[in-house]
């Protein structure tokens, strides 16, 4: 079971802060936050330990320039306080890692980065040799250029994410409240939950975490779901204070803790499960949805009833219940038109009436991984 003193013990540590934390109430960028951060990574690196850190704020840091005091729902514009910001972003870190005598990568993402497998391991290289130089990755989403991807919940996933392709020991989620409380954070009898081991734990407390700031795009929702999936791979997560930062890296009692899962999954099953957006899905009959959480066996055409969606062979897509529920994601061997002439076939079928290549699986079990409904409730 995790405890707190993992974080002091870290060796490679991933920290996501989001853009809520470093901008203040009128706008433009927090420097004083800035500096605290960067101040607390240098006193963990000079004890020769790896940080990554994933930081918001380009789409904030950009809105000064362009007069805006809140969060642009318009894309363009969103696209357009990134491309201003991220420069701004840059140069203050910059600035405050100079002073500490080390220096920092800037690294921008687009989903595309973690879904495509080629991209997946330049990624991975480009940080292992980042960190061989000593110097501090600061991860953000390409949002100048990403669509979808501002849709993701203010980088949290991206730190998820990021912790498994690097191999980090703990992950560390700031934000503008002492962790995950009992209670709306305006409320002064809120407490905060010290430890949540599962999500089970977190749906029991039936609190609502889907508030958002006016400069971020995500809420606690999106911290717990991004704990979820480090949990998931063996990795600890704390969501503390922006504050509390120095004192999570001792492993002092700060923030809620949220422990590693015992029953670890592999990189690819978290690949799969997380880091890909399905295209599509694929709605299964009573015997193949048996099939599939029984016994372990691939999808075949015969057990579809319907396709939904248009996608390519390759694509990630959901395979869902008659009701709905999401039970798996996979990799499809077929576009969806041919999908859709296959459904309900036999493989002997679809030989002797396309030829022997469609009496393959629809999804290959190796190209395949089961969703736990807890977990896709939470939109994983």
């Amino acid at each position: 079971m995790s405890n707190r003193k993992d974080f002091e013990s870290a060796n490679r540590i991933v920290i996501k802060v989001g853009s809520s934390s470093l901008t203040s109430e009128n706008g433009g960028l927090n420097l004083a936050r800035l500096k605290s951060i960067v101040d607390a990574i240098a006193q963990i690196k000079r004890q020769g330990k790896s940080v990554i850190l994933v930081s918001s704020g380009a789409v904030a840091a950009g809105f000064p320039t362009l007069k805006l005091t809140t969060r642009p729902s318009d894309l363009a514009q969103q696209q357009a306080a990134a491309s201003i910001g991220q420069g701004l972003l840059i140069a203050e870190y910059t600035k405050f890692a100079t002073a500490n005598n080390f220096s920092v990568g800037q690294v921008l993402l687009t989903q595309e980065d973690i879904t495509r497998r080629s991209h997946y391991r330049n990624a991975k290289q480009t940080f292992e040799a980042l960190l061989q130089f000593g110097v501090l990755p600061i991860v953000n989403e390409n949002d100048a250029v990403a669509t979808s991807e501002l849709k993701y919940g203010d980088n949290d996933r991206i730190a998820a994410l990021v912790t498994h392709l690097v191999e980090a020991d703990a992950l560390i989620l700031l934000t503008d409240v002492a962790g995950v409380l009992d209670g709306p954070p305006a409320d002064a009898n809120s407490k905060r939950i010290a430890e949540l081991e599962s999500l089970a734990d977190f749906a029991a407390i039936g609190i609502d975490t889907n508030q958002r700031s006016k400069v971020g795009s995500g809420g606690m929702s999106s911290k717990l779901a991004a704990a979820a999936i480090a949990a998931a791979g063996g990795v600890p997560t704390l969501i503390c204070h922006i504050d509390d930062l120095s004192s999570a890296l001792t492993g002092a009692d700060v923030g809620t803790l949220f422990h590693a899962s015992e029953n670890v999954s592999s990189a690819r099953s978290l690949w799969l499960a997380h880091a890909l957006v399905a295209k599509g899905k694929l709605h299964l009959d009573e015997g193949a949805v048996s099939a599939l959480l029984e016994r372990g066996a691939s999808l075949l055409a015969a057990g579809i009833s319907q396709v939904e969606g248009d996608f390519d062979a390759g694509d990630p897509v959901d395979l869902v219940t008659l009701a709905g529920e999401v039970i798996a994601r996979g990799l499809v061997s077929f576009a969806s038109d041919d999908l859709a002439r296959m459904k309900s076939q036999s493989t002997i079928d679809l030989a002797a009436k396309f030829g022997e290549e469609f009496s393959r699986p629809a999804v290959h079990r190796d190209d395949l991984v089961l969703i736990d409904p807890q977990s896709n409730n939470l939109n994983l």
